[in-house]
């Protein structure tokens, strides 16, 4: 029921926009010239971004959007010029412009007219920039929608090429490659979109495949795309060897994916050196403003805006400028059994309340529902006697108990009194106050999210590590006159690992009558790493064709020892990153300590010396460090440092590994570094 709500309510909004558009139509062919640049290059990006709506209408509904975000804003923008002179914030005489007037009824005039000009003039301009973010955001989701495309389908080309070409060794021919390309949106993604519409062209508007891959080739947001089907096309048409041009095709994508991820870590190297400087800004901000806090011009505002907003604003703006460069490996390693079995279909989607096999049997006998509830009981006294094999594979699931349990200890602490409610209590027992506070719940939460999340990630990873070597021995195996089947079992007896232990258990599934196909993606699924099943992928597909795949083989060992050699070159250069953002992050802990120990304490006693002794200088005039709050200065230089660990911490963890959970281990540690220096200094 609330699925067909759901659905009611994205009709309904789907109208709305639809009679906006509708409306504002002659708006948009007042504006705009159809026939112009500016329309054909939105139209451009709506067909790259795949989104269904001419450009006509999408333009007319962005001048819409506009011009209801204008309105309001102008609203806005008016109550609040008319209320400030109302309220007598701001007195007319002071925005006057100074025009000289020829005589006093005129001044007068000028005078009255000031309200109302200065009302109109603040209502245009918040109407001008609310049509402008309105219209301006509207327009820009095709291009975003069109480059987030653009880069997965670059990343994924390599590997894509290399499942074709696998197609292609198997003896399809190109029709059936490219109808098998289509269908592997699950591994292979916005590649796969892209062949989909060739197919969809051929299929059901008759369109020549050769047509349909011209017309895709000039589509495509992915220049690399482009280039790739033009040479195809030329190929096709040319009948030249396909199996020798998708080879070398997939040698130079794979050394042009090599090449894109020097770039990719030489410009995470300059924003290394930039973090440097952006992160060290704020403590020269607060050293300058305890300066001048002591010769008097006390600007204790500009203390607390710097500590509380500019320091988490600094981190969290290079942050998102990381995220626009550092790549995450797009898929989620999930392979879909669109045309397995019931049992796979169902295995695959087995949790914590999906039973998995026994549900496709349950409400035909009685005998599934008493097994359901059995399967039931038995999940609960495993997760119960071993949790934490739960939680390693689910490290997220760990919130559902760290959240309540630190929001509990903060309840007790407030409830005893041990944690301070006023900002007093604070100034007080400035490290002890934090801890409670701050540090608890980091503690409660960061340390068990980041020992499941690092246990989780290292024993998903284990099966990679000995990845390529062992589609070595596959192939070589292979090459033996061996089937799959057969060479699985001798890599099995022959090596050692996760990743044989597995081969061993897919070889027994086989056995008692699985199909080699389910086991590989069963296998796959229980990782659900998208690097793993690109090559899963990579050797079902072939394997269905013949069992002599070692060219197949060859190919995924390829693929597999590239992936190895940029992921190396990756760790490597990224572990520099992180070294300089630690190191940073140290110094400037260094330095706020010093601050604390010999600055703020030895102006602390200077100033009760001199206000206890009437000191020579107090005499004379100069209260040299009479405007320094000591105790606050404390706090806040206390604040700062945490809040720097934790945003040096999610940045770290982030350029490593693209995932920011991964940066939870880097915080825990970073605070636990500060916490005992303050320990110490404080």
């Amino acid at each position: 029921m609330s699925l067909d709500v759901g659905e009611a309510d994205g009709e309904g909004l789907d109208r709305s926009t639809d009679a906006l558009g509708d409306a504002f139509y002659p708006v948009f062919q007042f504006l705009f010239d159809e026939d112009g640049d500016f329309v054909a290059d939105v139209g451009t990006k709506l067909e790259q971004a795949r989104m269904p709506a001419t450009v006509e209408l999408y333009l007319s509904r962005a001048i819409a959007i506009g011009v209801i975000a204008g309105g309001l804003l102008w609203l806005v923008g008016s109550l609040l010029a008319w209320g400030i002179f109302e309220l007598g914030l701001v007195s007319p005489a002071a925005v006057s412009i100074g025009l000289p007037a020829p005589d006093a009824e005129t001044a007068r005039a000028l005078k009255s007219l000031t309200v109302p000009a200065v009302t109109l003039v603040s209502g245009v301009v918040f109407g001008a920039i609310g049509f402008g973010v309105g219209f301006g955001s509207l327009v820009a989701v095709p291009y975003s929608k069109a480059s987030g495309r653009k880069r997965e389908i670059n990343m994924l080309l390599p590997d894509a090429i290399s499942f074709m070409y696998a197609l292609s060794v198997g003896g399809l021919n190109q029709l059936e490659i490219l109808e098998a390309m289509g269908r592997a949106d699950d591994t292979y993604g916005e590649v796969a979109k892209e062949f989909q519409s060739i197919v969809r062209e051929t299929e059901y508007f008759g369109t020549d495949y050769r047509n349909a891959i011209r017309d895709q080739a000039m589509t495509t947001p992915s220049e690399e795309l482009s280039q790739f089907l033009t040479d195809m096309l030329s190929i096709v048409n040319s009948g030249g060897d396909m199996e020798q041009f998708l080879d070398d095709k997939k040698e130079k994508h794979l050394r042009t994916a090599k090449q894109e991820q020097e770039t990719v870590l030489e410009t995470l190297e300059l924003f290394g050196e930039m973090y440097m400087t952006l992160s060290l800004f704020p403590l020269l901000l607060i050293i300058i403003l305890v300066i001048m806090s002591m010769l008097g011009q006390a600007q204790q505002q500009l203390l607390y805006a710097t500590v509380y907003g500019l320091v988490p604003l600094t981190g969290v703006a290079f942050l998102v400028l990381v995220s626009t460069v550092k790549q995450d490996e797009p898929g989620d390693g999930y392979l879909q059994p669109s045309n397995g079995s019931d049992r796979l279909r169902q295995v695959n989607r087995e949790g914590l309340i999906h039973m998995g096999l026994i549900e496709s049997f349950v409400g035909e006998f009685r005998i599934f529902e008493r097994i359901r509830s059995r399967e039931g009981t038995y999940k609960t006294g495993q997760l119960l006697r071993r949790p934490h094999l739960f939680f390693r594979d689910h490290p997220m699931y760990s919130l559902l108990l760290t959240v309540p349990a630190a929001g509990a200890l903060l309840a007790v602490a407030v409830a005893n009194g041990a944690a301070p409610l006023a900002w007093q209590g604070m100034l007080d027992n400035p490290v002890w106050g934090t801890f409670v506070w701050w540090y608890v719940p980091v503690y409660v939460i960061g340390v068990p999210l980041a020992a499941f999340h690092t246990w989780n990630v290292r024993s998903r990873n284990a099966v990679v590590g000995k990845l390529s070597d062992n589609l070595r021995k596959l192939s070589s195996a292979n090459d033996t006159g061996q089937t799959l089947l057969e060479s699985v079992e001798t890599v099995a007896s022959t090596s050692s690992g996760k990743l044989a232990e597995e081969f061993e258990v897919m070889h027994a599934k086989v056995n008692y009558g699985m199909s080699l196909r389910s086991a590989l993606v069963e296998f796959n699924n229980k990782y659900h790493i998208p690097r793993l099943a690109r090559t899963v992928k990579l050797i079902s597909k072939a394997q269905e064709a013949s069992s002599q795949i070692t060219e197949v083989l060859t190919t995924a060992a390829q693929a597999s020892e590239n992936q190895d050699d940029i992921e190396r070159e990756r760790k490597s250069r990224t572990r520099m990153q992180v070294a300089i953002i630690l190191m940073t992050y140290l110094t400037l802990l260094g330095v706020m300590a010093i601050l604390k120990t010999q600055f703020l304490d030895v102006m602390a006693g200077l100033s009760s010396q001199a206000s206890g002794g009437g000191s020579e200088l107090s005499g004379q005039g100069l209260s040299f460090g009479g405007g320094v709050d000591t105790d606050v200065l404390s706090v806040l230089f206390f604040h700062a440092v945490t809040l720097q660990a934790a945003l040096s911490g999610f940045i770290s963890g982030y350029i490593r590994d693209a995932d920011i959970v991964s940066g939870v281990k880097f915080v825990v540690v970073l605070q636990t570094v500060a916490l005992f220096v303050w320990m110490v200094v404080g």
